[in-house]
């Protein structure tokens, strides 16, 4: 387990905020690995802070996945099986195909554009660091689920997908990898302007989860 008591505190804290950047920080440069946990009380005192703002950015990073709340153990960080991602991504791959259909029924010129330009610039940027690459990679995914028309399906794949987003940075995916893995969004983008079928929408979602995650 990873010493929190080698923490420096923090003197000037934009509170919660600036708690919950700590954190992410830490977790990524792998101070704190999969598993550990995250004790309220002694990063309380090693922070100077007080239990509120560290509460509150642990609960922050809980709903962006990094971290998991297991009742009556506390807060760790976000720590997945072989057999969790087995079972997370073949509901994915139901669920996000649904999605890319329902998305491409709803589309908007507005909405349009915003994937065009997320694409674009997962295409050509060459310099991201992981974790802007896998927030560009959610962000383009929890666009189209929120263009469903669908708030239940946007919830659900927010909620089930979170986890695997975060844990894959936690693990830092090799730079060629990460590559790749922006470059595999453009079918689902042709997908959104295309008129293929629901069919060949679960099959674009499993090729393009099957890049990050083996048999899926």
């Amino acid at each position: 387990m990873t010493n929190i008591e080698t923490l420096t505190p923090l003197r000037t804290v934009s509170l919660r905020e600036n708690v919950a950047e700590l954190l992410v920080e830490k977790i990524l440069s792998g101070k704190f690995e999969p598993g550990d946990r995250l004790n309220e009380s002694a990063l309380s005192r090693q922070l100077q802070v007080s239990r509120a703002p560290i509460r509150e950015a642990l609960q922050q990073l809980q709903e962006q996945g990094l971290v998991v709340n297991q009742p009556r153990r506390g807060m760790f960080v976000v720590q997945l099986t072989d057999a969790d991602v087995r079972k997370i991504n073949s509901m994915r791959v139901v669920l996000e195909g649904e999605a890319l259909v329902l998305c491409r029924e709803h589309m908007t010129p507005a909405v349009l554009r915003r994937l065009q330009q997320m694409i674009e610039k997962m295409e050509q940027d060459h310099e991201m660091t992981a974790l802007e690459a896998t927030r560009l990679d959610f962000a383009f995914h929890r666009t189209i689920w929120a263009n469903t028309g669908n708030e239940y399906l946007e919830r659900a794949l927010t909620s089930l997908t979170s986890s695997l987003f975060s844990y894959k940075l936690v693990t830092k995916p090799v730079q060629e990898r990460l590559r790749m893995i922006l470059d595999s969004h453009r079918p689902l983008f042709d997908f959104l302007t295309g008129d293929a079928d629901l069919l060949a929408a679960r099959a674009i979602i499993h090729h393009h989860v099957n890049l990050r995650w083996q048999n899926p």
